[in-house]
Parts: C-alpha cells; sequence; structure tokens
C-alpha cells in the first residue's frame, strides 16, 4: 500500500472498531425504527455565497431538500437563505425573538449550546452515523462533553504557490521551513513580484493566517489547562520573526494588515501574489484563471509539515420546535451517501466524514483534494467551541496586525490579547 491508501485503511479500521463497540447502544438513543410526524414543517437556515467563495453550494441546498422531500412525503423544508456575513446575526436575532429555525447554518454553536437551546448529536443520529464523522471537527463541536456543532463545508488550508513565478526565480519546488520560506521569497522579490508572500493579517480572517503561523511554531491561543494563552514564548518569537525577517524585509507586501483573504486570493490569480495559505476553493478559480499553481502543506518553523488548521460551518439543531425526530431524520440524510458528496468533497468544500473522505479521495475525479482531505483528521481548531470566542476572534482580527508591522510589539500585543480574552471570558461566565 501507498500511505495514502494506509492512511485511509487506518481510517477505516478506526470507524469500524468505533461502530462495533457502540452499535449496541443505537436503541438506548431511541433513534431506531423512530416514526416521524407527517405533515411536518422544519424551517431551515442556511448561509449564500457569492461566486468567488463558491454559489455552487448554495445551488446544492435545491437538489438535497428535493431529493429528501421526494423520499419523506411527510416532512417539507422551508429553506431560506441568507447572505453569508449576515447569517450569524441574523440567527441571534431570531433566537433573541424567540422564532429560533429548526435547523441553522453558523460560525457560531457554543452559546446556544450553553443556553440549553440544542439537541446534541447523540439526539439526532444514530451511532454509526455518529462514529462516522471525522473525531477532529466534532471534538471541536463539543461543550461540556457533548457535540452540538455539526460540522459542515469543512477546510483546511495549504500552501498554494505560483509555479510559473517560481520557475523564473529558479525556486526548486515548494519551501519545507520558515528559512526555505524567506529564501523563496527573496527569490521573488528580486523578479519584481509585488507580494512575495501573501500574509492575511487583515480583518477579514487574520484569525486563521495567524493560528497557522503559530501552530507552525508550536504555539497557538490555548495553553495546556484550556484556557486562553496569548503571550507565550512560541507565539512571541513567531510573530517577532514575522516582523524582522518577513515583513520588514518587504516580502509580505506593503501592508500585510489590511490584507483580507479575498483581496489576496483575487491577487494571486492575478500574478501579483507569489504564495499564500489557501483553501481548496482557490484551485477552482485558478484553475479557470489558467494560473499555473501547486500546493503544499504549510512548513513547521524548522522543518517539515505543520499541524494543520481546520475550519467549518456548523450546523445546530433547535430544541425550540419540538422537531427532533425529524430534524434527524434530515440531517441523517444530508450526511449519508450521494447527499454527503454533494455539499463536501468539492473544490468548494471537503467532506466531514470518514466514508465521504474515503469516496472523495478514491474517485478519479476529486483526487486534487486529497492532499486536503489527508489533513483533516490531524487538524486543530481555533477554540470555536467556547462562548466566549467570537469576541476573542474580533479582537485578534482588529490588532494582530500591529505586532509584525515595523515598530510593532510581538509581546505588547499578545499580552493585550491575553487582558481582553479574559475580560470576554468573565463576561460570558455573567451573560
Amino acid at each position: 500500500m501507498n500511505q495514502q491508501e494506509v492512511a485511509r485503511a487506518v481510517r477505516r479500521r478506526q470507524f469500524l472498531l468505533q461502530t462495533a463497540g457502540l452499535a449496541g447502544a443505537t436503541a438506548a438513543f431511541g433513534l431506531t425504527g423512530c416514526e416521524t410526524r407527517k405533515d411536518v414543517k422544519l424551517d431551515l437556515l442556511v448561509a449564500s455565497y457569492d461566486k468567488s467563495v463558491g454559489a455552487s453550494i448554495g445551488d446544492q441546498w435545491d437538489k438535497v431538500v428535493s431529493a429528501f422531500e421526494k423520499q419523506h412525503a411527510g416532512i417539507r423544508i422551508n429553506l431560506e437563505r441568507v447572505p453569508y456575513d449576515k447569517i450569524d446575526r441574523t440567527l441571534a436575532r431570531r433566537v433573541e425573538e424567540g422564532r429560533a429555525p429548526d435547523i441553522a447554518q453558523s460560525n457560531i454553536f457554543a452559546p446556544y449550546a450553553e443556553d440549553g437551546r440544542l439537541h446534541d448529536m447523540t439526539e439526532l443520529f444514530d451511532i454509526v452515523t455518529q462514529a462516522d464523522f471525522i473525531r477532529s471537527f466534532t471534538e471541536a463541536g463539543t461543550v461540556d462533553s457533548a457535540t452540538y456543532g455539526i460540522p459542515f463545508l469543512a477546510s483546511t488550508p495549504r500552501l498554494f504557490y505560483n509555479k510559473e513565478l517560481f520557475r523564473r526565480a529558479r525556486i526548486d519546488g515548494a519551501p519545507t521551513s520558515w528559512d526555505e520560506l524567506q529564501k523563496a521569497a527573496r527569490a521573488l522579490k528580486s523578479i519584481g513580484v509585488k507580494t512575495p508572500y501573501g500574509l492575511q493579517f487583515g480583518p477579514e480572517a487574520a484569525d486563521d493566517e495567524a493560528l497557522s503561523w503559530l501552530l507552525a511554531a508550536g504555539g497557538g491561543y490555548m495553553g495546556d489547562t484550556a484556557q486562553y494563552d496569548f503571550a507565550t514564548a512560541a507565539n512571541t518569537e513567531a510573530l517577532t520573526w514575522l516582523r524582522d525577517e518577513f515583513v520588514g524585509e518587504g516580502l509580505a507586501g506593503a501592508a500585510p494588515a489590511e490584507l483580507n483573504r479575498t483581496d489576496a486570493y483575487a491577487q494571486f490569480l492575478g500574478g501579483e501574489i507569489g504564495m499564500l495559505i489557501a483553501h481548496p476553493v482557490l484551485m477552482g478559480a485558478a484553475d479557470q484563471a489558467k494560473v499555473p499553481y501547486a500546493h503544499a502543506p504549510f512548513p513547521k518553523k524548522d522543518g517539515g509539515a505543520a499541524v494543520p488548521l481546520g475550519l467549518s460551518d456548523w450546523l445546530m439543531a433547535f430544541r425550540r420546535g419540538g422537531h427532533r425526530e425529524e430534524c434527524g431524520t434530515f440531517l441523517s440524510f444530508l450526511y449519508s451517501g450521494k447527499s454527503a458528496m454533494t455539499y463536501g468533497g468539492s473544490q468548494s468544500a471537503l467532506p466531514v466524514t470518514y466514508s465521504a473522505s474515503d469516496a472523495a479521495t478514491g474517485k478519479p475525479a476529486e483526487q486534487p483534494l486529497s492532499a486536503f482531505v489527508e489533513q483533516l483528521s490531524d487538524a486543530q481548531f481555533a477554540p470555536v467551541n467556547m462562548r466566549s470566542w467570537p469576541a476573542v476572534r474580533e479582537t485578534i482580527r482588529a490588532g494582530v496586525g500591529r505586532a509584525v508591522m515595523k515598530g510593532g510589539d510581538p509581546g505588547t500585543v499578545l499580552a493585550a490579547l491575553d487582558k481582553s480574552a479574559a475580560e470576554a471570558e468573565a463576561e460570558a461566565a455573567a451573560s
């Protein structure tokens, strides 16, 4: 077997062991053979996307809903789309007004879980389905030992680079350490590339970019006690290196603290950025723009592949409507077989189950996704399961860029993040 086949076999064995050990408990959850009521309407609130992100994701909801309703005549789905940048606020307002949907997509689930508003996975799926979800993602969706955030539209980024620019700069392959990353960036700068590396520290996604670098240096956002811990030696050293060895040399463009992900992708497609951290959605856009690209694991500081960052939207099922069985029926359909491959395993998003991941890497049409899918099990997340995370995330986005600009003080910025995180935690505990 090659390395990919071995990894797939290991995942399959883990899946079978989990299901074999737990399948006998299925009946205890009341999910086997339960009868759903007839003529029930489920309100489903989802995000819509512009074409730069992948409009096909939104279009696929119609296919899934239509297929589901054909098989479940007694359940109707009231599908409502909200622009992605408004989905979190819209859901929060609906919940506050007592109009929570039955099922919703959002970036935020922890506050609703802590308030007792959500069904956990054991109330929605049978044991076999629960065990099929990739463990790193279900762990990220867990609050107080129960999984309430159901992973959806997963992603894990890699280092993309322009092969033609690399050829012209005489760079031999993808960088495998930060020293090599710096050398490659210098070579790109020497041939006139405007932004050798697209450091996305603008307010759109600075928290993701920063965490990728911190993980690669052995740091992160959390300490060993599951509490925020920003001002560590590893984090300080990583941001100091970025300030002095990368941004200070003009290797990350003129204003990395203002560079948003959307703009960075557009500049990469236009040949203005030589390399950047990006998600699989960039592949389709690059293919269409005929940009010669390749991708590789983001490198650890001292060499090798860094711990990959995990990202996901989340689905959640609200208790308010009293439709637990029907919600479970719809969600089980969504995460089974062909339905799972409809919204996962495309160049817009990755699958979140072991079975769909195996299908995605095994189909010739989906081979470009294999490297991304193989990273999923090792993915590490920001603390999305903490009630305070949305507030802490906004603070990171607003301030982390200052640490790497000329005159920036990484230690001071990180200490300020610790202070803000402690205040957010106190406020969350009081709410």
